[in-house]
């Protein structure tokens, strides 16, 4: 590429990432894990527009230092290979001066780009890298960079973050804020934690969009989709049925798709540009815990914001995904695992784990008012109590609050807002 139009492209690049204009710009709790004295490559992985160029702008103007940008996502660089970086890298110098710190925006678009990043580490340079894409990164990290890289995953907006975004005050629990609170869950609830979405017009318009983004240029280009109109039908499918424990050979017969080797890789490239989440089951035998896999969407936005969403009106499914996204953080920076746990007559929806030891149960249901309902849920509980002898369990529910006494068991019944804003720093 011409330097003086690379040069103009880079430029322009630094004039968009300027966030000096982007209201309520609030801490993300991952912020705390991208450490820019480490000579290790800081590497913000997850879905496509979930705030992770921001978090690392946040980093950097935190760190106070000067830094060389470039987004790879930028269609104008879409032509770029690996012979191209030494350029990339002489115009960064070229704007900046002899800089130490390096920002790559979606980096895993230019083939082999390890090999360029390991140079860089190799000469004490300090990188932070995003990308749209887990497998992709982690192969390539796992070739190339082992043990010379910090991977942190990023999600869309917590209810936290979501509060401290839009203002609302969390403490103290006065009638006024408790109802201003509500008041945010409910906003959360229906849109979901998209930075982007909270200051959009038309949200269907903006969800579609998205999805569309990451089925073409996650998916179909990285991963060279010739059926893309089954794995569109695919995705539409599961973020319409999530939460919900894959069946693959009904998958194959209802889709039309031939192979279920190619179903099993479908699922894997949605899991992998981080459209869906995987969940498996909690079972003592390490086999049994990669089989009946449960799926879940990335935002609840996703399961009723698309054109084509089947979800809204499940409040309960909508609530669940809400709970599994939140104990997929905390587990996260617990260090620990999550699974959920089923027989043939019970089930509890999250077994939170430390290696072979249960830390903790959760049951989530939009409403237990109707006593089957309460017997049903309560019995899912004791069930997974007794099989993984852990005894801090709780219950979340839309609104309801109750100590539960049963089986000698004392589970805690919480409402959802009140338990997403636990233990919040």
């Amino acid at each position: 590429m011409d330097r003086n139009k690379l040069k103009r492209i880079l430029l322009d690049q630094i004039e968009e990432l300027d966030l000096s204009s982007i209201p309520n710009l609030c801490h993300r709790k991952e912020e705390n894990f991208v450490d820019m004295n480490s000579h290790l490559a800081q590497i913000v992985i997850g879905v496509r527009r979930c705030g992770k160029s921001t978090l690392c702008k946040a980093v950097l103007n935190n760190a106070k230092v000067a830094f060389g940008y470039v987004n790879f996502d930028d269609e104008r660089l879409a032509g770029l290979t690996t012979e191209d970086l030494d350029d990339v890298l002489m115009t960064l110098y070229q704007i900046h001066g002899d800089i130490e710190y390096f920002f790559f925006d979606e980096i895993q678009n230019i083939k082999s780009w390890e090999l360029f990043v390991n140079r860089l580490l190799r000469q004490g340079k300090h990188l932070l890298l995003t990308g749209s894409n887990s497998r992709l990164l982690a192969n390539d990290l796992a070739t190339h960079l082992t043990g010379r890289h910090n991977k942190i995953e990023l999600l869309p907006f917590s209810f936290a973050e979501y509060c401290a975004y839009k203002g609302v005050k969390t403490t103290p629990k006065t009638t006024k804020n408790i109802g201003l609170i509500a008041r945010a869950f409910d906003q959360y609830f229906e849109l979901g934690g998209l930075p982007e979405l909270l200051t959009e017009s038309n949200p269907k318009a903006y969800v579609d969009s998205l999805f569309e983004s990451i089925i073409q240029h996650d998916i179909k280009k990285r991963f060279n989709i010739r059926n893309i109109d089954g794995l569109r039908r695919l995705a539409q499918h599961l973020l319409n049925i999530s939460p919900a424990i894959i069946q693959r050979t009904g998958l194959c017969q209802q889709l039309e798709i031939k192979s279920p080797i190619t179903l099993a890789n479908y699922l894997s490239y949605l899991s992998q540009a981080y459209l869906t989440l995987p969940l498996t089951k909690y079972s003592n035998n390490s086999r049994l815990r990669t089989q009946s896999e449960k799926v879940y969407a990335i935002d609840t936005a996703m399961m009723n914001k698309r054109l084509e969403a089947f979800v809204g009106a499940n409040l309960g499914w909508r609530l669940e995904t809400v709970v599994y996204l939140e104990l997929r953080r905390r587990i996260r920076y617990a260090s620990q695992d999550i699974y959920y746990y089923a027989t043939h007559k019970t089930e509890c929806d999250f077994v939170t784990a430390d290696g072979n030891t249960v830390t903790g149960l959760y049951q989530v249901c939009y409403d237990i008012s109707a006593e089957k309902t309460r017997r049903r849920e309560i019995a899912g509980c004791v069930s997974a109590a007794r099989a993984t002898s852990c005894h801090n369990i709780m219950l979340i529910t839309f609104n309801h609050s109750e100590v539960i006494e049963a089986n000698g068991l004392t589970i805690r019944c919480i409402p959802v807002w009140e338990w997403l804003l636990e233990n919040v720093s």
